[in-house]
């Protein structure tokens, strides 16, 4: 009879806790609008901030639930439960830094405020799942409030993707073999250097121009994050707690990443500020037990276990892994008894924070505010407000460090002198308020090249603070801004994709000289070539030029010798200057050849060849050059072009299909009134029988923006659907 009682006394408290779950689901639900607009853009109205998370998330489950959810597979190190061994190192590294038990902490001592938004994220998802029980998850059936904390970057990747997985299984194979672990060898290193150097630059431009540049006398913004394409979806979400932000956000965040609001708009780009660090730990074992050496002492390695699900076949396995740490970081690579440990920013309760009140601010004085938290690691950002005000900030997260040590390297870390001291402030990172020229760009390029002779000057702040060279998309950037006034969003808009290449004035050069001196034996070529001596070095659809040039520079790329530590900008001009001719020219042998194989004549157009195809909604895609696709006219972000448009990853097609670029793309004016375009590289959803699976990729090839619905009346008129969550 007790035994009785007791499962129906649990079963009671069990029907009861899901009852109060579904009754705080339903609540939410109640207090949540969402609008689709005529392009499938969904307008969040909620009551609280919290209410417009939950129904921010739920629509985003709507719109592509399985990257939704594979994003917490990869934050988490859940991928080998679901895509198999390959994926187990990735795990490692993901759990190298953060444990459960870790991210509960951190969601538990977070504030009030943050909680509440946190746990609406779960609620958010969770009510997804339960009302649409034909969707059905690779693992991930329930979403908890602490799992934001694995995903607090909203860039692709984060600082985590710097840590090799081929050095991180290397060091771990080994030591669990018992034998001392090594690095790459040379080859392998050298071979995957080859195979990536071609891929499109991880990497964005931002704009921002002063009002005394434009028609209207108000700032501007040009939002142009260059990432895998559909990886952020599109998404306006407002409260009556003063949340109103429109932009782009990562697939399971809640907070708009990059994006504005009435008052002030932010474009992260990647930055080169150095916040990623290795340390070389001398490891002593003494009674069965690591230590390191730091100073005079002998400090103990941390050490647990991790166990790894994994699927092989139909079974699903797993596997322990014996995890380090040091006070620098999670050891991540290691040569006999000297290992590596990684030292990064984690810090993610604070970084959520930042991002979410990054979309609530509504002056300079506000953001810079904001910028106090220190815990956006791998972004630069451009600003631009109602005020009049443009800025930029280089980095936010800037550990201390004595420059005697070059960070560029493994430093040694029994010093205690190269240890990280105390972050940056604001005022002492490289930063930029209103320059006399009245423009900022940043391409992932130098700040010392970022407003003319009013950008920040290199001699005046650490080396580490930043450390990209200049590249060709900066040096397009300088000479399309340089000179320019009376913007109006359309004028920026074109600024922003102007067709010019600068990689190529060099080269090109370089090769018709060459042909000109040595030719005689490559007398087939000359029609070619004269198409090439009279090219303008811009990109269009219609070019062939354009893609002659882009065979002969990733041919050259793939076998020209050159001189080791060479930038992409100075590699692509040593073979304009600085290589023999019959080399230059044999490469543009193989280039005309390699065209005329695959598509039957040597001057086919570039928009034969370079193309946007979506067949599917799956995250890794294929391509199938029978199949439909659209003609781009736009180039690689490599070769200088601002509307960038390029390949990561190989491809077994003819074709040159796009999956990195160009992705969301706005651009904003701040006034009495904020106005803003924008497109999206296909469409806002991930589902092909959707009409916005694809409704955006041809006006995305034709530079046709569609104008953003903002304020309440215009995404009422634009509104194609009103509705409640779960209705």
């Amino acid at each position: 009879m007790r035994i009785l009682f007791c499962f129906l006394l649990v079963l009671s408290v069990a029907c009861t806790t899901k009852n109060s779950e579904l009754d705080r689901w339903q609540t939410h639900a109640a207090n949540t609008t969402i609008y689709r607009d005529d392009f499938g853009v969904p307008h969040i109205y909620g009551k609280t901030d919290a209410d417009a998370v939950f129904g921010m998330l739920y629509a985003q489950c709507e719109d592509d639930f399985p990257r939704v959810e594979r994003n917490y597979l990869w934050a988490i190190g859940l991928l080998a439960e679901v895509e198999g061994e390959k994926q187990l190192y990735s795990d490692v590294r993901a759990r190298l830094f953060m444990t459960q038990a870790e991210a509960i902490e951190q969601y538990e001592k977070s504030p009030d405020w943050l909680k509440k938004l946190c746990n609406a994220f779960a609620d958010g998802i969770n009510y997804y799942l339960h009302t649409h029980p034909e969707v059905k998850p690779a693992l991930l059936t329930r979403f908890e409030p602490w799992m934001p904390m694995y995903f607090s970057e909203g860039s692709i990747g984060g600082d985590l993707e710097s840590i090799s997985l081929e050095k991180l299984e290397a060091f771990y194979t080994q030591l669990q073999k018992g034998t001392d672990s090594t690095t790459l060898n040379q080859a392998t290193a050298f071979d995957h250097e080859i195979e990536t150097e071609l891929d499109e630059p991880q990497g964005s431009n931002g704009f921002a121009i002063s009002g005394k540049l434009t028609q209207s006398g108000n700032a501007m913004l040009l939002i142009n994050p260059h990432t895998s394409f559909y990886f952020r979806g599109e998404v306006h979400v407002v409260s009556e707690e003063g949340l109103n932000a429109y932009g782009a956000v990562t697939w399971g965040q809640f907070f708009i990443y990059q994006g504005f609001n009435e008052k002030n708009g932010w474009m992260h780009t990647s930055s080169y500020t150095d916040v990623v660090d290795e340390f070389i730990e001398t490891i002593e074992e003494k009674d069965n037990t690591l230590f390191y050496k730091y100073g005079e002492e002998l400090r103990p390695v941390e050490k647990y276990t991790i166990n790894i699900s994994y699927k092989k076949d139909s079974a699903l396995l797993e596997k322990q892994f014996p995890v380090y740490r040091t006070h620098h970081g999670a050891i991540t690579e290691g040569l006999g008894n000297q290992w590596m440990a990684t030292a990064m920013l984690w810090n993610p309760s604070q970084a959520l924070q930042q991002a979410f009140i990054r979309t609530k601010t509504t002056s300079y004085e506000e953001f810079k505010k904001m910028m106090d938290f220190k815990t956006n690691s791998s972004n630069n950002t451009v600003y631009a407000d109602a005020d009049g005000n443009i800025a930029f900030f280089q980095g936010n997260f800037i550990p201390k460090r004595d420059t005697s040590f070059n960070y560029a390297e493994p430093v040694d870390g029994s010093n205690p002198a190269t240890d990280w001291q105390r972050l940056h402030t604001v005022d002492e990172s490289i930063h930029l308020l209103n320059p006399g020229n009245g423009w900022i760009q940043n391409c992932n390029s130098t700040p010392f090249t970022s407003a003319l002779e009013f950008s920040p000057r290199k001699e005046d702040y650490p080396y580490y603070m930043a450390t990209e060279p200049e590249n060709f998309r900066g040096v397009h950037a300088i000479r399309v801004l340089t000179g320019r006034s009376g913007y109006t969003l359309d004028s920026l808009l074109a600024t922003a994709y102007d067709s010019y290449l600068p990689a190529f004035e060099i080269l090109i050069p370089g090769l018709v000289k060459a042909y000109d001196a040595s030719g005689q034996k490559y007398r087939e070529l000359k029609p070619a070539i004269e198409v090439l001596r009279t090219w303008d070095n811009r990109t269009s659809k219609e070019s062939i030029a354009m893609s002659l040039a882009h065979y002969y520079i990733t041919t050259y790329l793939q076998k020209g010798p050159r001189p080791e530590g060479l930038s992409m900008m100075e590699r692509v001009n040593y073979f304009g200057t600085a290589t023999p001719h019959e080399e230059r020219l044999q490469f543009f042998k193989e280039a005309v050849e390699k065209i005329t194989n695959d598509f039957g004549r040597w001057d086919t157009p570039w928009g034969e060849i370079c193309r946007l195809q979506r067949l599917d909604g799956a995250i890794a895609q294929q391509f199938d050059d029978t199949q439909p696709s659209i003609a781009i006219g736009y180039g690689s972000g490599n070769w200088g072009a601002l509307a960038s448009f390029g390949v990561r990853g190989k491809q077994d097609t003819k074709r040159y299909y796009g999956t990195y670029g160009n992705s969301f793309v706005a651009v904003v004016e701040f006034g009495e009134k904020v106005k803003a375009k924008s497109i999206l590289a296909g469409g806002q959803s991930g589902n092909p029988s959707s009409p916005h699976f694809m409704d955006q990729a041809q006006r995305y090839a034709d530079r046709n923006f569609k104008d953003v619905a903002y304020y309440k009346e215009d995404v009422e008129a634009r509104a194609v659907k009103k509705y409640n969550p779960g209705k």
